[in-house]
């Protein structure tokens, strides 16, 4: 059998081996499923009588897109701690061991984050309804909004996959994803409009990517003003196509660092 093949063979029972934690370990459930509940909720209405994102857009409408960006973005810090937590209980080397692709291992891991992140994004598409936010687009624009979400989330866990790599250590992995995260996701259009930042600050958020992504999603769900019009960087100009753009380059970077970083660390 060819190597690929092979490959995304074995990825699929790793992937299935991490998918069963969810039932086994009840922690995994409780993130995957009440973050994204609690996120919604806290920002619909504890914050939400306090920010008005302007155009006459109602802001729980605003807030969800950002809500579901945020949240597959830390969804994917899953493949850094997996893969520290199999390397520091020896898992790792007992996959060594076995005829097993040598990519499979990080091919499951980032494909079982898409399968918490689904489980995340439809926790957060009912608990969105159920406090006022409506899709207001088509539904095959709406199936593109959710796949673009999840094509981002699994290219960014390849990022974590190499960190995860390169630091073996839960604890170590969970500090730093968190100062990675937290000011790429709140430097962003994500909560507040643009137009609250400083001059310099809003530079820097229109050509983040996950601002991209947040006002792609909106776009596509409708919950957007056509009438006012949109920030003048190109990003923001072409939010669809910029974060394909991002998806491209990072994996084309990340996935040949990852699995030369794994080669190493089980050699």
């Amino acid at each position: 059998m060819s190597m690929v093949p092979r490959a995304l063979r074995d990825g699929w029972v790793i992937a299935k081996r991490n998918t069963i934690k969810i039932k086994r370990v009840p922690e995994v459930l409780v993130t995957v499923l009440v973050s994204p509940i609690m996120f919604v909720l806290l920002f619909a209405f504890v914050f939400g009588g306090a920010i008005d994102p302007g155009s006459g857009v109602d802001y729980r409408e605003f807030l969800i897109g950002g809500i579901f960006a945020q949240t597959v973005v830390f969804g994917s810090t899953f493949t850094g701690a997996g893969l520290a937590e199999d390397m520091q209980k020896g898992i790792i080397d007992r996959f060594r061991s076995l005829p097993m692709s040598h990519s499979a291992v990080l091919v499951g891991r980032t494909a079982s984050d898409v399968i918490y992140n689904v489980l995340s994004v439809l926790i957060m598409a009912v608990t969105g309804l159920l406090v006022g936010w409506r899709i207001r687009g088509s539904i095959l624009e709406a199936v593109a909004a959710f796949l673009l979400l999840l094509l981002f989330s699994y290219a960014f866990s390849w990022v974590m996959a190499y960190v995860g790599l390169l630091v073996p250590s839960v604890e170590v992995i969970n500090n730093a994803s968190f100062i990675v995260i937290m000011p790429l996701t709140f430097v962003s259009n994500a909560f507040v409009p643009l137009e609250t930042f400083p001059a310099g600050l809003r530079h820097v958020a229109e050509w983040n990517p996950v601002s991209a992504l947040t006002l792609a999603v909106r776009e596509l769900f409708g919950n957007t003003n056509s009438a006012v019009p949109a920030s003048d960087a190109w990003p923001l100009q072409h939010p669809a196509v910029y974060t394909l753009i991002w998806v491209g380059i990072i994996l084309l970077v990340f996935v040949p660092l990852s699995t030369r970083r794994y080669r190493r660390t089980a050699a």
